[in-house]
């Protein structure tokens, strides 16, 4: 059973910017960011490749989040830059054994526990 763990979030002011980490207890596949505010679906955010050489985003984040991923340790940075309200919610990483990620959140079989951004204006 893959264990993933968040770390990084917080609260930041409007144009700020954080970084989060999503530490998996062994070598995954493709792994994937989702976020969720509340009162709304989760939402696709960003994810990259098993080897780390592909990324994808949401047109929403695009240029502004940066995915990296350090293979040795078995984790992937979020990297989020001029962060705005619209940004704030509760962001999972999720990962799956396939090589290439997907969109969907029912693709991915192993979730963190989720951690909190918040931006305030």
């Amino acid at each position: 059973q893959v264990r993933l763990v968040e770390s990084g979030g917080g609260l930041v002011q409007a144009g700020d910017s954080l970084r989060l980490s999503c530490a998996a207890s062994e070598r995954t596949g493709a792994v994937g960011w989702f976020r969720q505010a509340p009162g709304k679906e989760r939402e696709f955010v960003a994810a990259i490749d098993r080897t780390g050489s592909r990324t994808d985003y949401a047109d929403s984040v695009k240029d502004r989040f940066t995915l990296s991923r350090d293979s040795a340790k078995n984790t992937v940075f979020l990297q989020m830059n001029s962060l705005n309200p619209e940004d704030t919610a509760t962001y999972y990483c999720a990962a799956r054994i396939g090589f290439m990620w997907r969109n969907s959140a029912s693709e991915y079989a192993y979730w963190g526990q989720g951690t909190q951004v918040s931006v305030s204006s």
